[in-house]
């Protein structure tokens, strides 16, 4: 494609110069509107600088990568809320061995976990149960938040659904779900455990540094046990009772608390046996007499059974109760209800989402199998979809209407052939040093205008390349874009959407916030992207 006119070259420059300023570095002091806008302000410019015309913008929107990820998304909204990532969390911490073995965990289950379900998912739902997990091991958080966001990444690159990128290879390529995950699911193996290995050499000394196995046992329970709803953790409290009489006391009335507070949900009052309120006035008396008594190093043993026969007497009063036995036993029936409804209903999501792989699998239309899964959700949960439409992300999804009328509108510029047809004798897949010169080209592109803008740029034209070839070569050349434009997102902080998710997390999570620098980043992610870029190569170049 030859070079537009002047005009339409420069202010098509200028265009696409402003939404790649604000997609990298959202908040720039002269213009802090985010990347959303940033992608809407880049789309209109196209359009009024006369780039492309208002029809062209709109066909410029890819509607089937739209819809896979609006699926994609719904189906993540219904299987946070049954606590699929919940047990993922609590998955890294049951039976843990200690550092070493749960840096492994991390980098096996978020892989798995971002080729299901998105990378980005992944990372906002597990960012903080890490640091928590690695606060009760008093084990440093750099290590593993490194192998979340790394393994994330690479763990993403082997599904069609697994990152944006690769919804938009799936699409413009027509390479079916099967063939994408056999083509990179190698790769994707060798590349965690390669990554995983360089996190064990590169921080061995610290995760040496293990605390004693039945504290770290310990603290492994206390995570499982903990109230964990979504990726929203409190920090764990544990209060200390040292007084035995307090303890007791607890003991005693904690029963009969629960009784009364069952009693007044089914709005049934309970009068209280003279025994029970006798064994309260014995309580308070026998308290005030044990201070006293303890004081004077007197022993209060006696005091204490009274106060348990009184209690205990109470309770059986209570107990014996009909209206209390009634309220009791109907209460009890509706908790099991809703218990067994729950159950039902979480069941029958996870067997929606398998359902959905399945079909990919299959081969059937990625988007409606998406969106049928979703609406299929919709329908089993059987109550007002509002708040769980309401979490998908339509930020990310108008950024990525206007990335593709931005996208298209420079394309029409010709700079991109231009420049590809200079690349292009040099960047051919069926030689070695082609694929070097390639892979060189999407890591750099990648970590500079992002992976997926990379992606609607060099897609097309490197396919077109390597089917001059053969059409295998062709399929190749997709699933090679696919996994260095995925890997190069671990190149450094900037480099993809789940490192940012990671460091802010990390960052905002109080009260164990932990500050992931660009240059500690840096420092692990150069060598680990180059060394699984290229043992990935070498797997997919073999397929």
């Amino acid at each position: 494609m030859a070079l537009g006119g002047a005009v339409k070259v420069v202010l098509g420059s200028v265009a696409f110069g402003i939404f790649w300023v604000l997609a990298v570095f959202p908040a720039v002091p002269f213009l802090p509107i985010g990347r959303t806008a940033g992608s809407l302000l880049g789309a209109i410019l196209m359009v009024i600088f006369r780039v492309i015309s208002p029809d062209e913008a709109y066909d410029a929107i890819d509607l089937p990568i739209l819809g896979l990820l609006f699926g994609t998304m719904v189906v993540s909204v219904f299987l946070e809320r049954a606590d699929m990532f919940k047990y993922l969390g609590k998955l890294l911490s049951w039976k843990s061995r200690g550092g070493k073995d749960l840096l492994f965990r991390i980098c096996l289950i978020s892989a798995i976990a971002s080729a299901l379900f998105t990378n980005d998912t992944c990372c906002v739902v597990l960012t903080e149960f890490i640091l928590k997990v690695a606060r009760q091991n008093n084990l440093p958080p750099q290590p593993f938040l490194l192998a979340l966001a790394s393994s994330a990444n690479i763990g993403s690159a082997a599904t069609p659904i697994g990152n944006p990128q690769n919804l938009v290879i799936a699409v413009q390529s027509g390479i079916s779900f099967e063939r994408f995950l056999l083509g990179v699911l190698p790769a994707m193996i060798a590349g965690i455990l390669v990554n995983a290995a360089i996190l064990m050499a590169y921080f061995w000394k610290i995760l040496s540094l293990e605390k004693d196995e039945e504290v770290a046992s310990v603290a492994g329970d206390v995570v499982v046990d903990d109230d964990v709803n979504l990726h929203r953790f409190s920090p764990a409290t544990m209060s200390h009772v040292t007084s035995m009489n307090s303890q007791e006391l607890g003991s005693a009335v904690d029963p009969v608390r629960a009784l009364g507070l069952r009693s007044r949900a089914n709005s049934v009052d309970i009068d209280m046996p003279a025994a029970w309120s006798g064994g309260i006035e014995s309580m308070r008396t026998s308290n005030a007499s044990r201070e006293v008594a303890e004081g004077a190093g007197i022993s209060v043993s006696r005091d204490e059974a009274v106060i348990s026969r009184s209690v205990v007497r109470g309770i059986n009063n209570l107990r014996s109760s009909p209206r209390g036995d009634a309220s009791v036993q109907s209460s009890d029936e509706e908790g099991s209800i809703k218990t067994w409804k729950r159950l039902w209903w979480k069941t029958g999501v996870y067997i929606v989402t398998v359902g959905m792989l399945i079909a990919l699998l299959m081969g059937l239309n990625m988007s409606w199998s998406a969106i049928t899964a979703a609406l299929a959700l919709v329908v089993l949960d059987f109550k007002d979809a509002r708040p769980c439409l309401e979490k998908v992300s339509y930020s990310l999804l108008i950024f990525f209407c206007g990335m593709f009328i931005t996208v298209d509108g420079f394309n029409k510029t010709g700079i991109p052939s231009a420049l590809w047809e200079f690349v292009e004798p040099h960047a051919r897949i069926d030689s070695a040093h082609g694929v070097a010169l390639l892979t060189l080209v999407i890591l750099i592109l990648s970590n500079v205008a992002s992976n997926v803008p990379t992606v609607l740029l060099l897609g097309a034209r490197v396919a077109a390349s390597a089917k001059l070839t053969s059409p295998d070569e062709e399929t190749k050349a997709w699933l090679i874009l696919a996994w260095v434009s995925t890997v190069a997102g671990n190149l450094s902080l900037l480099g993809s959407a789940a490192n940012l998710i990671v460091c802010e997390q990390a960052r905002r999570a109080q009260p164990f916030g932990y500050n992931l620098s660009f240059f500690s980043h840096l420092r692990f992610g150069v060598p680990s992207t180059l060394i699984v870029t290229a043992i990935g190569l070498l797997l997919i170049m073999s397929y």
